[in-house]
This record gives C-alpha cells, structure tokens and sequence, in this order.
C-alpha cells in the first residue's frame, strides 16, 4: 500500500494525543535495539520511554535493522525520531507519541561495520532484539550450523547478516577496544531465550576466536525475559486507526495494539540497566515459571485457534471469541489441559488469568488474524503444546484439544481451506509442501512423513502408540467434519 507521508505537525495534533513529558535532548544511545518491528515499538521501546517519563536520565535507543529498506527509518528521523502508539480496545481508544528512540542504523543505509562499531561503543551498556524465533539460529538446544547464513557468516566473521554474527563482532570490536563489559537481552517470545541467544553466541564465538569466547564468558550477561502484549500486523484498517489519532496526519511508522502489556525480566545485567520497574516491568530472578506459564496458556491457545479458527472460516481472534463453543473449548484448554502442566509464578491465580486473556481476545478492535498467528507452526508447537502432551501421557490425563490441535496444524499446512489457497509462512514450508505433495493422498503416509520431522516431534512422543493414534484421528477428523465440528465435538 502506498501512503502519502508528510512530517508530523505537532502543533496541530489533537489535543488528546499525549507528548513525551521529559527532556529528550539528554538521551544517548545506551541501548541498541535490533529489529524494530511492530512489537518492539509497542513493548520494548514503550517501557524505556515510560521509564524515561517516570524516572528521567539519559538512556536512549537507538534501533537497528538488518533487512529491508531504510525507508520507515527515514521517516522516523524526519519525525525527530518520535512515532505514535495507539493502544484500543472494546472500551476506548488512545494515542501518544513515544520518544525513547534517538538513532537508527540499517544494513542498507550505514553498512555492516557502522553497526558493528556502534555495539563496541563505551556507552551503550545493553543489545536487545526482537528478530522472531528463525533470527536466532538455534536447533535442538544448540548453534544451527547447518544453517547457510551462519555458514557463510563463518566464513566471514567480519561482514555478517546475521543478528548473532553482528553481535559477536561488535563484542569482539568491544573487546579490542577496552570498552567494558555489556548485556545482550532478548525480546522475542520464545522459552528461555536469554539461555538461546548465550548458547547461540558464544558457540559462534568458540568458532571464531576461542580468547573472545572466554572474554564473553566473564564480561557479557544474557538475561531471559517474558513479554507479553497483543500486537497485530498492521493492515488498512490500523494505519486507519492512527491516521484517526493523529486528526488526519499519518506515521508511517505508528502502530496500533491492545491496552495490556507485560514484561518479566531476568534481573542480570552486567553494565547497569534503565528503571524499567518504575514503568510496570517485573524484575525477577528467575523468569521462568513466567515464560512457561505465558507460552502455554497465552500464546498455546492462540495456536489452537489459529488454526482451527482459521478453517472454519474465522478470520480473526476476536471471530473466534465470538463463538460460544470456540470460547468454551479455549477456556478449557487453558484451564483443563494448560494449567495443570505448570508451575504457578508466585500468587498468580491461573483461572483468572485464562478469563483475563478471554477478555483480551475478544478485544474486536484489535482484528488480530488468525492466518498472521498461524505462521511459524514448527517453531511453535513444541514449546506451546508438545511439552503439555507429554505430561498428560505421563499422568494418563485428557488433553485432547492439545492433540486437536496438533490435527488442525497438519489440516492447515496443505494451504487448502476449502479449495482457497493461501500462503504458509514457516521455515519448514518447502519440506512441508514436499510432504503435502508426496503423501498429501495418503492419509496414514501423510501423518507419518510428518510425525517424522525431528525438530518438530521428539522421539519420545512418536515412539508412543497412544500419542500417534490420537493425532491420525484428529487429523482425519478436522479433515472430513471440517474444523468448526471438530472443535464442537469435544465438548460431547
């Protein structure tokens, strides 16, 4: 879509759009941010400029991008770095601008080694990235190296495209320099990602430069963090949202997301870190419980509906809320199947959370598509739902939505609902299409091609006949009653 982009007229916004309150002159790049997509905007650069509104100082971001064009970065620097954060629900809508970000840097733009001098600069103290579950370049707990971009990256340590390749050379420029210890935090939304992004670099370190490795071993920490906030894709109909906000004027770079937001944080950095608890966030000592409860209840039922919601024809969260029996059948696979598999972060009260996050899914504003959250399902399903079967099959409990679910992914990856194809994104998707057209005719051939994915299934479940069953019926039930029935069904 092309949009007519003119600077932001401050002067001229309404008067209800709030304005950061504190003195954005000070703010150095202390922090650099990798990946500043739509959720880095409304989570993790919100927080540091609620921070900055609440307890001052001078820590700014400056955000990197590795991919693209620096075209949204340029018109963030037209706009004195300042974009607009709409957040909307059932009960109201509103709009501020934030102000935290103070930089930019892209591949593109300012060039591999600009990027990498301006991690091994003495006053940024943190890296952060949010660049989705594949940017990290993890398998089966260890560095991928069988993926091609960290190949060629080790080939050339000193030009990465890679975010972790990146790192490990603006540590080792770091690290010539004298330039101190640093953190590097992960953002993204995945289990133990402070332990992933650790693994990640210093297995690429060790490759490179075994003195460096021992050097990030002493002087760099990697905190895991939980994040939490629903922030859809942005469509027409958002940029709509903010064009509305803003009495008329468009940023390109606004996004649109829903009132609630949460962040644990690993209480672990090696060269000081913002306030952020004075902005909401949790710092703890171990984000754990937080990370497994979230993923599991919050993101396990998103997939659940994503799929089967998707199916049956509803094109988003909200859609799916709407129907009584796909809210039922959701609550009970948060509470009946989820909660039992976790152990509960201090006081949290689960069955208050499910409903909470009912709530926050029938929020029709939002339009969160079910096709967007479907995206990724090999990356996904072991942590949001295998881990959950697992302990059912241990405890001889009933976990059938899980397993209906695992039936709905394999339905939905053949990109045929009802003879309208669409795109599936994932990282496995010429695998999975080689699968749907070699056994795509074959039920029983089918199934097993896919139960044979390694990386997706653990050994140990596809060894188990009561697992296996279950999943060929679920899969032949969405198959031949159709989505929508399938889920009905498991209410009798």
């Amino acid at each position: 879509m092309s949009v007519e982009f003119t600077r932001l007229d401050l002067a001229a916004l309404p008067a209800k759009v709030e304005l950061p309150s504190y003195d954005r002159k000070n703010l150095k790049p202390r922090i650099a941010h990798i990946g500043f997509g739509a959720f880095a905007r409304a989570h993790t650069a919100m927080h540091l400029h609620e921070t900055l509104a609440a307890a001052g100082g001078d820590w700014g971001m400056r955000v990197v991008e590795l991919f693209g064009t620096a075209e949204l970065f340029g018109k963030l620097a037209e706009n004195d770095h300042l974009y607009t954060l709409v957040e909307t629900s059932d009960e109201g809508t509103s709009a501020r601008l934030l102000g935290a970000v103070c930089e930019t840097q892209h591949v593109a733009r300012d060039g591999v080694q600009a990027i990498i001098d301006g991690f091994a600069e003495e006053q940024l103290k943190i890296i952060s990235l949010t660049v989705t579950e594949k940017g990290y370049c993890v398998k089966n707990g260890t560095l991928d190296t069988d993926n091609a971009w960290i190949q060629e990256d080790l080939k050339s340590p000193s030009t990465p495209k890679t975010a972790i390749g990146l790192i490990v050379a603006g540590l080792a420029k770091r690290r010539e320099l004298g330039n101190g210890p640093i953190t590097v935090m992960s953002c993204d939304n995945l289990p133990h990602n402070g332990v992933l992004t650790g693994i990640a670099v210093r297995e690429f370190a060790a490759k490179v430069d075994g003195d460096l490795a021992a050097w990030i071993e002493e002087n760099v920490s990697f905190p895991s963090t939980m994040v939490d906030r629903i922030v859809p894709a942005l469509t027409d109909e958002s940029r709509a949202i903010v064009r509305d906000q803003l009495g008329g004027q468009m940023d390109l770079n606004g996004i649109v997301c829903e009132p609630f937001r949460q962040w644990v944080v690993e209480d672990n950095f090696k060269a000081g870190r913002p306030q952020w608890e004075k902005a909401g966030a949790q710092l703890v000592a171990d984000v754990e419980p937080f990370e497994e409860m979230k993923l599991r209840t919050l993101n396990g039922s998103h997939s659940f509906l994503a799929y089967l919601g998707f199916l049956a024809g509803k094109e988003t969260i909200s859609d799916c809320m709407a129907d009584a029996t796909y809210r039922a059948e959701t609550r009970k696979l948060m509470v009946e199947e989820q909660r039992p598999t976790l152990e509960v972060p201090g006081d949290v009260d689960l069955i208050e959370y499910a409903d909470m996050l009912l709530k926050r899914f029938a929020n029709s504003q939002l339009k969160h598509r079910t096709w967007q959250i479907a995206s990724d399902g090999t990356m996904k399903m072991p942590q949001r739902w295998l881990n959950s079967v697992r302990f059912h099959l241990k405890q001889g409990t009933d976990h059938s939505r899980l397993i209906l679910g695992v039936g709905g992914w394999m339905n939905y990856i053949r990109a045929d609902r009802n003879g309208e194809s669409y795109e599936i994104q994932d990282p496995m998707k010429d695998k999975l299409a080689e699968i749907v057209a070699t056994h795509g005719d074959d039920r029983e051939a089918y199934v097993s091609a896919l139960l044979a994915l390694d990386s997706v299934f653990p050994a140990d479940l596809v060894a188990n006949e009561s697992f296996t069953t279950a999943v060929r019926a679920a899969y032949a039930k969405v198959a031949d009653k159709g989505a929508a029935q399938a889920v009905a069904d498991l209410a009798n």
